[in-house]
């Protein structure tokens, strides 16, 4: 892809992978712009949330950005903060990231998933005004939908590995099949 391509990509928007009964919509912060091109959820190859969806054992085996629609038929989901692709994050403002949030919480409250996991800290902080949350379950609901706040899967975050996100992600899966398993 060049990069006329990706900069042409700037402000697209890449659909949601939804629909009702999921046990886990995962939040990213925005797309990116290679996402924008290929209308594909964390296509950036350096990304690592579809082989940690793997290894924390959300899914059989690693799948591609392109076969994202499958994700539905393990229940799972893909949204964004903010719907807007840009080549950066930090491209965001802060009132961008809180109107995220309330489109967010609107979109939660008619799929009404199981969870609702947000991959990026900074993000959850600012869109729902929690400046002091930390990563793993949150205090806060939006109806009965419970929240997790996951580490940013991408390559930029060295904070975390592969193998530590999995972990974190292996803690939600479990508390998912928990509430799968009550009456």
């Amino acid at each position: 892809m060049t990069p006329e391509e990706l900069n042409a990509a700037r402000d697209r928007v890449v659909p949601d992978v939804v629909a009702g009964g999921l046990r886990v919509l995962f939040c990213g912060i925005n797309p990116g712009l290679l996402s924008a091109a290929t209308g594909h959820h964390f296509a950036r190859p350096g990304n690592r949330f579809w082989p940690v969806l793997h290894l924390s054992g959300f899914t059989p085996r690693r799948l591609a950005p392109a076969e994202q629609e499958e994700l539905l038929s393990y229940r799972l989901g893909i949204t964004n903060v903010v719907a807007r692709a840009t080549a950066r994050a930090d491209e965001l403002s802060t009132e961008e990231y809180r109107e995220g949030g309330r489109l967010l919480t609107a979109k939660v409250e008619l799929l009404r998933p199981r969870w609702l996991a947000v991959v990026g800290i900074t993000a959850y902080r600012i869109a729902f005004e929690e400046p002091k949350a930390k990563i793993g379950p949150q205090d806060r609901t939006i109806g009965a939908t419970r929240l997790w706040v996951l580490p940013n899967p991408s390559g930029l975050n060295a904070h975390w590995t592969a193998a530590s996100m999995a972990e974190e992600y292996a803690l939600l899966r479990l508390a998912a099949e928990e509430v799968d398993q009550t009456p």
